[in-house]
């Protein structure tokens, strides 16, 4: 419509299929297909924060290994930018559960690899580290190694190394889950606060529901075995940042509700923990 601001395409998926052969419980010489995700269609935009939430098993995992290229589809495609996915590339970073730094490397070093493998020379590095540990708030920690820095401050390192190449996408597969609630409840108001300066597009896989709700623009509800898109739901909050209490909020409690109620109906038969 007329004055109606244009949202753009960053990612279309299409009728998205993953298989795996598995061993046949009825016949142990034998293999059997297991599907982990079928038919998924789904359009996100550039600069949006999406959540994906799903009970275990549903394949939220297998989906982030097919945006990240890590794994390929049995059917359907994906595109970023109008281009199919056909393995890993620099236009997407990942940030999983377990921090995977690289442990003879101090913080600076572990970012300064993003850089590298981006191609940046290497007198920019240090301008261009200190950057990052500053977005990530660890300005004074960048020499410490990792066993010299706590779980939040791990993971901040992991996402500013992510950055660091300047990806177009950001996949995040439970990057605060092993984490304790009172970090996990910071580094989220730090993630939503680095997206607002980024405008990066994230798809974030979580098992919280709150997690999900508090972060996503749209939270995507996948069933069980196969994983398939139950239903989008939308989550039309003011800046989260802005509102201390907005966990309080009726909007927050009652779109909170809407995805409860979504995971825990009938077909799931307690699936979901």
């Amino acid at each position: 419509m007329e004055g109606e601001k244009r949202v753009a395409e960053k990612i279309r998926i299409e009728r998205l299929t993953k298989q795996f052969e598995v061993r046949d419980k009825n016949n142990k010489q034998g293999l059997s297909t297991f599907t982990a995700i079928e038919a998924i269609d789904l359009v996100i935009h550039e600069g949006e924060f999406l959540t994906i939430v799903g009970p275990s098993g549903c394949g939220k995992s297998t989906l982030l290994d097919l945006l990240a290229g890590l794994s390929t589809p049995t059917r359907g495609r994906i595109l970023i930018d109008g281009r199919e996915v056909t393995g890993p590339g620099l236009d997407r970073g990942i940030v999983f559960q377990q921090y995977a730094l690289f442990p003879w490397k101090t913080a600076r070093g572990n970012i300064e690899f993003g850089l590298e493998a981006k191609g940046v020379p290497r007198s920019e590095w240090k301008a261009l580290t200190d950057h990052y540990l500053e977005l990530v708030g660890l300005q004074n920690f960048g020499d410490r190694y990792p066993h010299e820095l706590s779980g939040g401050m791990k993971q901040r390192v992991a996402i500013a190394r992510s950055l660091a190449f300047n990806p177009d996408v950001l996949l995040m597969d439970e990057p605060f889950a092993a984490l304790d609630a009172q970090t996990r409840e910071m580094l989220q108001t730090e993630l939503l606060r680095i997206w607002e300066k980024t405008k990066k597009t994230i798809i974030f896989i979580t098992h919280g529901i709150d997690e999900a709700v508090y972060l996503g623009q749209r939270v995507v509800v996948l069933t069980p075995n196969p994983g398939r898109v139950k239903q989008i739901v939308e989550v039309p909050l003011s800046s989260r940042l802005a509102d201390v209490d907005l966990k309080s909020s009726h909007d927050f409690v009652r779109i909170r509700r809407e995805v409860w109620n979504l995971l825990h109906e009938q077909e799931y038969q307690g699936a979901y923990i």
